[in-house]
């Protein structure tokens, strides 16, 4: 008869808890969808394992197996822009790249702006593979002229205001959404794009703009922008969330910062991590159309070293679904945003960790823990007790990307034929897989 004491088993693997500070080869047990302990191997142990049913074991031999991944930015585009990705989709790609948790954006149609666009993503998120916590908006349709009503939203159960995709650019607007979101104690998000500067830039304002003929968005749009909030954020004394930091003016007043006690935490995407604006010319790739646009190698340099000293909080993917007739147009009329949540994985640990950025305790600590800090979502350790959200990493596994096997329903990724080392093998929620 299999063991009734527990449903599963994950035996055999590395597991890694940041949050913990725990990374031994250990088996992790579970019932009823929680975590219920975590045994290093001993000869008791091992005389338990016999007694379960094969059905009730993973073997994660040679593998990780760390707490349910967090993204803290992704676009579902439902309601509003189903073609490009659903709730549902999104959540499948996400599973898929080891998310079990997302925080979806605003900048849908219609917004997510009032409590009626909140349930109503909840309510689709029901069945999804992966957790969905939603982000609403800063202001009334993400108009910058009128706040939204931030305690309705937050009753309802969004974890931060953003106005993602617009900068707030009125500085008295954005302090009362501070001193607003400080009485609920939940961060405000900010693309931080003064939208003066960047006004009809399609890429990084650099010597490739002018080479290429195409109108740059200057560094300084996103240092002045980042430099405003983190003042009014000094003024109020609320939190303040940097997304898809990309300059290294940006990462050093963010770390300036940081030293003086400021309430800000900060996220950096891949792309930024990875891609330089050097890429653009080869062939003019769509996909490589992104806001706050690719920089410099000097700024990608900076952003990794902001991740590394801890500047920077946390990676997201950003992952920003666009059909393939949105993209398919010149590179100057091309719709800004990538996919990432089934690449990301891969990225970093080919361009990060085998490089010798982080190890693979600092990268799931910025997937993790530190995004379940900064937005305060459930998860992001394996804590006795809490819910069985769980990523296995097969982390040699080498493997080429491609569109086609892509589950979300856009396929805008810039990284297709990338050879990447590190695949994610199964991802688990509540004790169940949802992908593998």
């Amino acid at each position: 008869m299999p063991s009734k004491k527990y449903d599963l088993v994950i035996s055999n693997g590395r597991v890694i808890d940041p949050a913990l500070g725990f990374g031994k080869d250990a088996h992790v047990f579970i019932k009823d969808g929680l975590i219920k302990k975590i045994e290093v191997d001993s000869v008791a142990i091992r005389k338990e394992l016999k007694s379960f049913d094969t059905s009730q074991i993973i073997d994660a031999t040679d593998k990780l197996v760390v707490p349910g991944l967090i993204d803290i930015h992704v676009h579902l585009r439902e309601p509003g822009r189903e073609g490009a990705e659903t709730i549902d989709s999104g959540c499948r790609a996400a599973a898929a790249g080891g998310f079990t948790s997302v925080c979806c954006m605003p900048n849908t149609t219609p917004r997510i702006d009032n409590q009626e666009t909140v349930k109503f993503v909840q309510d689709r998120a029901k069945t999804a593979s992966a957790r969905v916590y939603v982000v609403g908006a800063i202001t009334k349709n993400i108009e910058g002229k009128q706040l939204a009503e931030i305690g309705d939203l937050v009753k309802m159960g969004a974890v931060a205001i953003t106005d993602d995709g617009n900068y707030v650019q009125d500085p008295n607007m954005m302090r009362r959404a501070l001193e607003y979101a400080k009485m609920f104690d939940i961060p405000v998000m900010q693309h931080a794009e003064d939208k003066y500067l960047c006004d009809g830039g399609v890429m990084n304002e650099s010597f490739q703009s002018t080479r290429l003929g195409l109108k740059g968005a200057p560094p300084a749009a996103e240092e002045i922008a980042v430099l405003r909030d983190l003042a009014l954020c000094r003024l109020t004394k609320s939190r303040l969330h940097i997304q898809h930091v990309s300059t290294k003016g940006a990462v050093d007043a963010i770390r300036q910062a940081k030293a003086e006690g400021i309430r800000v935490t900060a996220e950096v995407t891949p792309h930024h991590l990875i891609l330089t604006d050097d890429e653009i010319g080869k062939e003019f790739n769509t996909n490589l159309r992104v806001n706050p646009p690719i920089r410099t190698e000097s700024d990608r340099e900076a952003v990794v070293a902001g991740l590394v000293d801890g500047t920077i909080d946390c990676i997201a993917s950003d992952h920003a679904p666009h059909t393939d007739e949105d993209k398919d147009c010149e590179f100057d009329v091309a719709p800004p945003g990538m996919v990432g949540l089934e690449t990301t994985v891969g990225l970093i640990k080919t361009f990060l960790i085998d490089k010798g950025y982080l190890s693979w305790a600092d990268a799931i600590r910025k997937m993790t823990y530190d995004p379940a800090r900064t937005l305060g979502p459930p998860g992001g350790s394996l804590s006795d007790g809490t819910p069985a959200d769980i990523t296995i990493i097969d982390p040699e596994k080498r493997w080429t990307v491609n569109a086609a096997k892509f589950l979300s329903r856009s396929k805008n990724s810039p990284f297709v034929g990338y050879k990447l080392t590190g695949k994610v093998y199964k991802t688990i929620m509540n004790g169940k897989v949802v992908f593998e």
